[in-house]
């Protein structure tokens, strides 16, 4: 079997999980290739929601701007009766920007979009996705990681990342088990479909009729597709042709079979709600829908895929390139588990109409508290804690969020908190503490959550010796 190549890291998957994680580790100097089974990237509308934490991370990532640019706002949802009119539902609870949270409602963007986005950026930072390379076999020992491909080529990495979706394949080669629930038995149809006859201002909802289910169909911001979602009685196998989605556009709203002009992309599934028993098996991790599926009510799986890649892109590089120990690893598991555990609850409970979208789906309030990488040495601490998101805000002039951004950690000074000389590898901002922090010395991770916070630095440079060359 021939060797293709070495990498430090090997991706299996091009989805927004492992794209954003080459992205990350490309910035970062750290060699990685991107393996993806298929030959093109995922045609399809499907995690269409980015929640106000993506965009943060996207800020950071160097592709907000083109996301901005492919998406737009949510549409408001409109309610059909017997072919007319009955009403507007508010499909989110509305929330003001401010100066900490400056992206304040989710941004539709269809996921193929996302995706060409992200691997744009990818191959700017040198990046690179090999399509065509299913793996079929996965090997490790103390030294790297052994992936063979249908192909007959293997390649060889010091780390991987499953990031191949919940049917993970690489996930099934390392005999890690996946525990979860049907969130809703009955099948649900979603298509990317070109429709005649429909506004492009509303989100249109037909409730269900006797022996149907709904049927929602919503403009895709950036295109001229809608998104269609039907669902089915259990036992139903959805007709995912043309013929079949004009049927049901017929059956259920005041539509004509031929307004619906052209499908693009069809799929079926059942809601679920999963979480792998580990997120790690040595020098392998998964990521994403191979770690968590979540039902798509919430808004809540690209997302915390996402966020998946951001928390571990930043460890993989300081183990590979900074010199941390390796022990840092441990925890990518021990901090992404319970925030996938706790999100996995909130889709379920959107997706059972028990809980609205509004503050928790935005995902500004998750994280990392109880981490062993968390240190809060104030006496008397105040908001934000160590272990929280380190908000927006201006200090003399300078906005954080334009400090936090590239692959470094920072250090806030605020008020009268005196920083020590950490050298030209770690910024500091100095000057009074702006509206969402109190005083003190706060480090500020790469992935843009607040790792060590004290009064004075009594402790801060230790601290840091744990990640390398900080």
């Amino acid at each position: 079997m021939k060797t293709i190549r070495d990498t430090d890291v090997l991706v299996v998957g091009a989805g927004p999980t492992g794209l954003a994680l080459g992205i990350d580790l490309a910035r970062r100097g750290v060699t990685a290739l991107i393996v993806e089974r298929a030959q093109t990237l995922f045609p399809g509308s499907r995690g269409k929601g980015i929640q106000p934490r993506t965009m943060e991370v996207f800020d950071d990532l160097g592709v907000l701007d083109a996301i901005r640019a492919a998406g737009g706002t949510y549409p408001v949802g409109m309610i059909w009766q017997d072919g007319r009119r009955a009403g507007e539902h508010r499909m989110f609870d509305a929330a003001e920007p401010s100066e900490d949270a400056p992206y304040n409602e989710p941004w539709m963007v269809p996921q193929w979009r996302t995706q060409q986005v992200l691997r744009a950026r990818l191959e700017e930072l040198g990046g690179e996705v090999a399509f065509g390379r299913e793996v079929v076999a996965l090997t490790q020992d103390e030294g790297g990681v052994r992936a063979e491909f249908a192909s007959g080529e293997a390649l060889t990495a010091r780390y991987a990342v499953a990031a191949d979706g919940g049917r993970s394949t690489v996930r099934g080669l390392l005999g890690i088990g996946m525990a979860g629930e049907t969130v809703d038995p009955h099948p649900t149809l979603v298509a990317d479909v070109r429709i005649s006859g429909l506004d492009r201002d509303n989100w249109h909802v037909f409730p269900p009729g006797e022996g149907d289910g709904f049927l929602a169909i919503c403009p895709l911001a950036g295109t001229e597709d809608f998104q269609l979602v039907a669902q089915f009685p259990q036992g139903t196998a959805p007709d995912l042709s043309l013929e079949g989605i004009r049927k049901v556009v017929a059956a259920r709203s005041h539509l004509a079979p031929e307004s619906v002009t052209e499908l693009r992309w069809a799929s079926d599934f059942r809601p679920r709600a999963a979480l792998a028993d580990h997120f790690r098996s040595g020098r392998v991790f998964l990521a994403g829908d191979a770690a968590h599926v979540h039902s798509p009510a919430g808004g809540q799986g690209l997302n915390t895929s996402v966020q998946d890649a951001y928390n571990l892109g930043w460890k993989l590089g300081a183990v590979l390139r900074d010199g941390a120990d390796a022990a840092l690893l441990d925890s990518y598991e021990t901090e992404r588990r319970p925030v996938a555990a706790e999100v996995l609850g909130l889709s379920t409970r959107v997706h059972r109409g028990e809980t609205r979208r509004g503050e928790a789906t935005r995902q500004l309030g998750l994280g990392y508290r109880e981490s062993p990488l968390t240190r809060e040495t104030r006496t008397d601490p105040g908001a934000p804690r160590a272990g929280d998101r380190a908000p927006d805000g201006t200090v003399t002039g300078v906005r954080l969020f334009d400090a936090f951004r590239g692959p470094h950690w920072t250090l806030l000074a605020l008020g009268d908190a005196q920083a020590p000389d950490l050298g030209a590898r770690i910024p500091v901002v100095r000057g009074p503490a702006p509206g969402a922090y109190g005083p003190g010395l706060y480090l500020v991770r790469p992935d843009g959550y607040v790792g060590w916070a004290g009064d004075s630095a009594a402790g801060l440079p230790e601290y840091l010796a744990r990640f390398g060359r900080c």
